[in-house]
């Protein structure tokens, strides 16, 4: 639930904090107008965030299906003519389409009509590189796109203006300010749902199914906004997670975390018996770095280190990567993102053909499993077809609650003729007086806690009641301003 338009008086019938008498406010302690207050100024700000950040997620989730109608020509062969040519063939066909840079890595086609992917590093395209598509029964060379791991243009386009708008770092901010403040206010609209409804019969009922019999009016565009955001509540919560997992500022505090736990993905050691020691680390993050490779590459290994790989069980779509230094072998490593998912590694001998190290994705720390798993999903891959419809459904959701948060602003609108007002009030200040000592000790406790681990949340927060405060003491001078002064007493 993003924002609402609940006025206070309406939380449990409490009143305004502000227009309660002390000795009610005393004996009526509740976190539930403080709650209000949070969730509705939280809603009303970040919504906009949030909006941008469906939106573009809603473009991207379906790329796979774009990816394939645009480059069509280059991802797919017109025709499936026999036995397919040998691996080293197609890189060197790739190679002659393609003589600068070195060779990064060679991803062989998984069904039938695939190209092969044969890709290319150079130094002026930083973390980007030339990806040739080889169509594997002629070798014939199909196209060439500039690729940022492994993703298309079109792709990469459209995950730059998911993450950052285009903006670089700075747009970075947008997108870590929006999944800071989501599950603040899914878990806020929660409670106050929550609470508003767990009494009397069909609690279930009341709770996750909009009031259809309401009349006109708030009170029915509150029901769809609340019922629709608590089908939605799990999903966004998801999404918050996994998508601070890789922020500018909360990625690096999750980098800690798993720094502390030792929780990365494992490193896998790439030295060949009786060779100087070398290694290829992989994350568990968004993106994968490939390694580059050094010297003179014999291509004919290739087909002798996909056989072996293979009968080693690392099947799938694999992404092979030459040796990055004499003296080490070749890394296969799975890139299977659906469930069930394979990301297990090997180091391969091409002399011996054998697979002389492996690390498993079962072996991984739960933390970094879990890490990659999130970003699978986050992205739509981790369920194929099922995941995108489900993050389309939730953003689709998402902007609904939104419209619905907004209008319930609108509509709580005073229309009196001598109480006209463009939006509705919001809740009342000094919600925070009705909240239990010790309740609000351990809260302040917390949200330093969550202050440190996200920042951006933190310092809007911190912004948020600075100007709060302000604008408060701006009101209260204007009032007393205003309030005539009584005249003195006769005689006096």
């Amino acid at each position: 639930m993003s924002t609402t338009a609940s006025a206070t008086s309406e939380v449990d019938g409490a009143g305004s904090p502000g227009g309660a008498p002390a000795s009610d406010r005393r004996a009526r302690r509740s976190i539930a107008p403080l709650v209000l207050r949070l969730h509705f100024y939280a809603g009303v700000l970040v919504a906009p965030f949030l909006v941008v950040a469906a939106v573009t997620g809603l473009l991207f989730v379906f790329t796979p299906q774009l990816d394939r109608i645009v480059y069509a020509d280059q991802l797919r062969v017109d025709r499936v003519a026999g036995q397919a040519r040998p691996l080293a063939e197609q890189v060197t066909a790739a190679r002659a389409a393609h003589p600068s840079g070195e060779l990064a890595t060679v991803i062989p086609p998984v069904e039938a009509t695939d190209t092969t992917k044969v890709v290319f590093s150079l130094p002026e395209l930083g973390e980007k590189q030339h990806t040739v598509y080889v169509d594997p029964y002629t070798n014939e060379v199909t196209g060439t796109l500039t690729t940022w791991y492994g993703e298309t243009p079109l792709m990469t386009w459209l995950d730059d203006l998911h993450r950052n708008l285009h903006l670089g770092d700075v747009g970075r901010h947008y997108s870590e300010l929006a999944a800071s403040w989501l599950w603040v206010v899914v878990l806020g609209g929660l409670v106050l749902w929550v609470r508003r409804q767990w009494s009397g019969k069909r609690r279930l009922r009341r709770l996750a199914l909009p009031d259809l019999a309401a009349g006109k009016g708030v009170r029915r565009t509150r029901s769809w906004h609340a019922a629709t955001g608590v089908w939605l509540a799990v999903g966004l919560l998801a999404l918050s997670a996994t998508g601070l997992t890789w922020s500018r500022f909360a990625g690096a505090k999750f980098d800690l975390l798993q720094n502390g736990f030792n929780a990365h993905s494992p490193t896998l050691a790439t030295a060949l018996p009786g060779g100087p020691a070398g290694r290829v680390e992989t994350g568990g993050g968004h993106h994968e770095a490939p390694v580059g490779t050094a010297g003179q590459i014999n291509a004919s290994d290739v087909d002798t280190v996909v056989v072996a790989a293979r009968q080693a069980g690392l099947t799938g779509v694999v992404e092979v990567t030459p040796p990055s230094e004499p003296g080490t072998g070749w890394v296969v490593a799975q890139e299977d993102g659906t469930w069930p998912v394979g990301f297990d590694r090997g180091v391969v001998d091409p002399t011996t053909g054998t697979v002389v190290a492996r690390s498993d994705f079962a072996d991984w720390p739960v933390l970094a499993q879990l890490s990659k798993l999130g970003v699978r999903f986050h992205m739509g891959y981790l369920f194929g077809i099922v995941n995108q419809i489900l993050l389309a459904a939730l953003a689709i959701g998402l902007l609904c609650v939104i419209v619905w948060g907004y209008r319930m602003w609108w509509q709580r609108r005073p229309t009196r003729a001598d109480r006209r007002a463009p939006l509705g009030a919001p809740p009342g200040r000094g919600a925070w007086r009705q909240v239990h000592t010790a309740v609000l000790v351990v809260g302040i406790a917390v949200v330093a806690f969550m202050g440190w681990a996200m920042p951006l949340l933190g310092v809007t927060l911190a912004g948020f009641l600075v100007l709060d405060l302000i604008i408060g003491t701006v009101k209260r001078r204007r009032v007393k301003t205003a309030t005539p002064t009584s005249p003195a007493p006769a005689g006096t």
